[in-house]
Parts: C-alpha cells; structure tokens; sequence
C-alpha cells in the first residue's frame, strides 16, 4: 500500500512541475505575443453599422476607431464614453481588460499544476523519511 501512495505521488510530482512548467513558459509566449495594449478614453458613438468607440491614436496617425462588439457593447451600456484598452500600432482592436483573459487563464493553470507538483513532492520525501 505504501509503494502505491509513493508512485501516486511521484507521478503527480513529475506530471505537475513538468506540465506547470511547459504552460508558464507558454503563458510567457502568449503575453509576448499578446503585445502592448495602452489605456484610452473612448467616446462611444452610434453608426449604421453598430455602435464603435473612437479614440485618438497619434501613433496610427488621427482618429482611430474599433466596432464594439456585442460583449463590449452590453459591458459599456449607454454610455457615452468608457475606458477602454488599445493596442498599440494597430487599427481597429479594443478589449475592456489590459491583460488577456487567455494568458491568465493559462498562468492559473500552470500555477496550479506546478503548486501540485511540489506540494505531491514534500508528500512523497514526507514518506520516505517516515518510512526510514
């Protein structure tokens, strides 16, 4: 029964830091490649096509502008202005959060995973030395 519990808790103290780490090293790709997104005010405003959110972007050169997606839409309500975030360089992209939903989804996996993997690791060397 020991022998179980040891190759248990060996398995999850491999599987866990090994797959921990493989997904904090991707969540570092995907934030790199996520790339620089910048705080604006946007004034909100409606069209023929749907309500878009304009702000102004010296970099792209002027008025930049992105159509509010229906997500976005029912998160700004009826307001005529909202904060919103940018990325930078590029035309027509808005998101309500700075960071991605994607990167912190996939950085609490990781974490969690790798807080497994030693938690199953003190557990396992607990065992070995209770055992003597």
């Amino acid at each position: 029964m020991d022998q179980t519990v040891e190759a248990i808790f060996e398995i999850f103290s491999w599987v866990g830091i090994g797959l921990g780490a493989l997904l904090l090293g991707l969540a570092l790709i995907v934030y790199v490649a996520d790339g620089t997104w910048l705080p604006v005010r946007a004034v909100i405003d409606d069209t023929d096509t749907g309500r878009v959110a304009r702000w102004h972007d010296d970099e792209v050169g002027g008025v930049n502008e992105a159509v509010l997606t229906p997500d976005q839409d029912a998160e700004i309500g009826d307001a005529d202005m909202a904060d919103v975030f940018y990325r930078r360089g590029v035309r027509g992209r808005i998101r309500m959060t700075q960071g991605s939903p994607a990167v912190r989804g996939v950085v609490r996996l990781g974490a969690g995973l790798l807080a497994l993997g030693v938690v199953a690791m003190v557990a396992s060397l607990v065992l070995l030395f209770t055992r003597g």
